[in-house]
């Protein structure tokens, strides 16, 4: 019987930390500038009174970067679901962690009146988003690229 604290799983589990925690780093990276790009960029922002949005559309580019790093990296050896299904699948959990981060800054931007980019950034990019990404961690590894049985067909 295997110990659940092997050193065989803690590596594995410290790689797969290691491999999401840089594949987020650059989903982070283009969030953020496309995020302050459509609030900031100009003179007034194409979205500058839009945060909501803003967040919204930096959020959905920023799923395409990290779901092409997350299958082709950090979980590229656990596919058992169709292709289809697990980009199904991964966008739900990306909605999910999304609505965590816009929450964050709705609350934030509209209920504490706090709206000067320092603290939508911080609401958006650093609370929600730290709490979004604890989120799509173990949603990732549980749902979207599970350990378990061979592939099906796509």
């Amino acid at each position: 019987m295997t110990s659940s604290l092997s050193p065989s799983r803690v590596t594995t589990r410290l790689g797969e930390v290691a491999r999401f925690g840089t594949v987020g780093l650059a989903g982070y990276v283009t969030d953020v500038v496309v995020f302050n790009l459509l609030r900031y960029a100009g003179d007034p922002g194409v979205l500058e009174h839009k945060p909501v949005t803003a967040k919204i559309l930096s959020v959905a580019v920023a799923m395409i970067v990290t779901y092409v790093g997350n299958r082709q990296w950090t979980w590229r050896g656990r596919s058992n679901r169709s292709v289809h299904r697990e980009v199904v699948l991964f966008v739900v959990m990306n909605g999910i962690g999304m609505l965590i981060a816009v929450g964050c800054l709705a609350f934030s931007h509209y209920v504490l009146g706090l709206d000067s980019a320092l603290a939508d950034n911080i609401s958006a990019n650093v609370v929600g988003l730290g709490l979004g990404t604890l989120f799509r961690f173990w949603a990732y590894r549980r749902f979207v690229f599970p350990d378990g049985d061979p592939a099906e067909p796509s």
